[in-house]
């Protein structure tokens, strides 16, 4: 892992903070974690909303439990009466109880909508991050090349094809062996 303010190489994916220039790692651990985006925090304030698939298993559920102690009694008080009322009251509690508790679940699971997704941020980070990180850089990649200015004293390059070439080693021995055989004959 490299710091991303000065391009240290890190020892390890665990060091808080860069050896170089001290920057906090932990964002650039999260950030790395969660495959690039930069993880979305809800304050404790804010009341967590619940989806309607939620709510509707939740409803089921409670209505299911509630049935497990609304049928006893039904069926004690229609033990104890002679009329037919209560009975028909125990079992139709019993009825809506536990068969429309589930079929309440069922239905919530199925065709209600769920939970939100949460957007993917593209714009600035949350404030946590901002206050983490510092304000916003503009940079770029490198950084701009200084202007060229050319020295006051400056002289034009030499030409090197003006310069004279040199002879070969050769050349300088046949011309050796041409002044001896003269000197011979």
């Amino acid at each position: 892992m490299f710091c991303p303010q000065c391009g240290q190489q890190q020892v390890s994916g665990i060091v808080r903070f860069c050896s170089r220039c001290g920057f906090p790692m932990d964002g650039v651990i999260q950030l790395l974690g969660n495959g690039g985006m930069v993880p979305v925090y809800h304050s404790s304030s804010e009341p967590v909303q619940i989806s309607p698939r939620r709510k509707g298993v939740k409803q089921g559920a409670v209505l299911m439990l509630s049935g497990a102690v609304i049928v006893p009694i039904l069926g004690l008080l229609a033990s104890f009466s002679n009329a037919a009322f209560p009975q028909i009251l125990a079992g139709l509690a019993a009825i809506i109880c536990f068969i429309g508790g589930p079929f309440r679940m069922l239905y919530a699971a199925l065709f209600e909508e769920g939970a939100p997704r949460p957007m993917q941020m593209y714009g600035p980070p949350p404030l946590a991050m901002q206050q983490q990180f510092g304000p916003p850089r503009q940079n770029t990649a490198l950084p701009p090349p200084p202007p060229v200015r050319a020295p006051v004293n400056w002289r034009g390059r030499p030409n090197t094809a003006e310069l004279e070439s040199r002879t070969s080693v050769t050349e300088n021995t046949t011309r050796l062996l041409d002044k001896e055989d003269r000197t011979d004959r």
